[in-house]
């Protein structure tokens, strides 16, 4: 007899946790947004923005 057409039904692999970001990670990524975002406002109003809102 061939096992071919037989299902086999196993227990599923437990899912990895996602790591965890540490406080320090958070912290400077928090920063690099800020400082990003600055950047980005003040390259709207130097090259973009017309030149009444200056």
């Amino acid at each position: 007899m061939s096992d071919d057409n037989i299902i086999k039904f196993d227990r599923r692999k437990p899912n990895q946790k996602p790591r965890s970001v540490n406080q320090w990670q958070r912290k400077a990524l928090t920063w690099l947004a800020v400082i990003a975002a600055l950047i980005l406002v003040w390259a709207y109003y130097q090259f973009i923005a017309p030149p009444s809102l200056t």
